[in-house]
């Protein structure tokens, strides 16, 4: 069970991750967050005491490797479409000694997670976005591919991809919903993490009935709005009901 991190503040970050959450994961796609805020971040989930996570901007190399070094435990890739694509970002997370193409920097990772690179490796997870119409149907391949620890479906962008006009529009639902349930079963059938982004905790928990094993349940920024909004919500009711008394 996690949070996304999107905000460019440590203190907000730690908060997040001090309210019980197994991880945070910092958005470095959609999030406001360049790399050094993403470090700042980073080190403010592990001070909070949950599993820091990136989720990275692109399939690159070079991305994948600076999050790591920064002391992300867990890193996920967006917009994975092939079995290759897969391929390349597992590689990209792990040095040469377990097969990947990783340039050795330890930085934080090193003196913290492992001495060695294959004990580095050994404690990284790798999941492949699937969002696309393309990374759906390649599925299966995606998961089979060595390094590759399980998939994070973006549900969003899958609705979009689906046919919907708007995300989660009605008429999408049934067929999103039956996706969700092959991804999981796939998942489940490889013993392979099954993630999927949420957009509350109700949702999440319907996420866990349906077989997914990773759910982000909440993320800063929506959940600082909404408790605005409850709070003035609230005030203002009462504010009301104070006038009318007079």
């Amino acid at each position: 069970m996690g949070a996304w991190a999107t905000l460019d503040s440590p203190v907000a970050t730690e908060q997040v991750a001090r309210t019980g959450f197994d991880y945070v994961c910092v958005d470095g796609q959609h999030g406001l967050l360049g790399y050094d805020a993403q470090v700042r971040a980073l080190l403010a989930v592990a001070a909070g005491g949950a599993t820091p996570w990136a989720r990275v901007s692109t399939n690159s190399a070079a991305e994948i490797g600076r999050v790591l070094d920064a002391g992300a435990r867990g890193v996920i890739v967006p917009l994975i479409d092939t079995a290759d694509e897969a391929r390349a970002a597992a590689e990209a997370a792990r040095y040469p000694t377990s097969g990947g193409r990783r340039s050795y920097g330890p930085m934080r990772l090193g003196p913290h997670f492992g001495a060695t690179p294959g004990e580095t490796d050994a404690s990284v997870t790798v999941l492949a976005m699937i969002e696309t119409a393309s990374g759906l149907a390649e599925l299966e391949a995606i998961l089979d591919v060595d390094g590759i620890d399980g998939v994070y479906v973006g549900p969003y962008d899958l609705s979009l991809a689906l046919g919907a006009r708007v995300p989660f529009e009605d008429e999408i639902l049934p067929r999103l919903d039956a996706e969700l349930d092959r991804v999981a079963a796939a998942c489940r059938e490889r013993g392979k993490i099954a993630g999927v982004h949420c957009a509350d905790g109700e949702q999440a928990a319907r996420r866990i009935e349906q077989g997914f094993t990773m759910v982000t349940a909440a993320t800063d920024v929506a959940s600082l709005r909404a408790d605005m909004q409850r709070q003035l919500g609230a005030a203002t009711g009462a504010r009301l009901e104070a006038s009318r008394a007079y």
